[in-house]
């Protein structure tokens, strides 16, 4: 997959996010939005942050502050091809814990839907 930032992943307003992704959708694209729904611990990201993602994998926004980007872009990318949501947990306890990990050492739920 190759993953092309649109803007720096701090620098930008949910706004901007959902205008990126509205964009994309106008031009054919498929879309996909990643949303923190909960947080424990030290979380990088607040709860309602969000990633937008387009079917290149190219993205705007973000969930994590770059810990777990490239494997929620991922999901994001299976979601638009599949059509299902999903709920991915993160953190220092679970199985992806030496694959994809969060440095801050806390745990993060994200949802993951494709934008119809």
């Amino acid at each position: 997959m190759t993953s092309t930032a649109i803007q720096a992943t701090t620098q930008i307003s949910d706004a901007d996010i959902l205008a990126q992704a509205k964009a994309w959708k106008a031009q054919g694209k498929g879309v996909a939005l990643a949303t923190v729904v909960q947080t424990w611990g030290s979380a990088p990201r607040r709860e309602g942050s969000q990633l937008a993602v387009d079917d290149s994998g190219a993205f705007v926004g973000s969930v994590s502050g770059g810990c777990i980007e490239g494997a929620v872009i991922q999901e994001a990318v299976d979601a638009i091809a599949d059509g299902k949501p999903r709920v991915l947990d993160f953190g220092v306890s679970n199985s992806q814990a030496w694959e994809v990990g969060l440095a801050c050492g806390g745990k993060i739920k994200i949802f993951v839907e494709r934008l119809d």
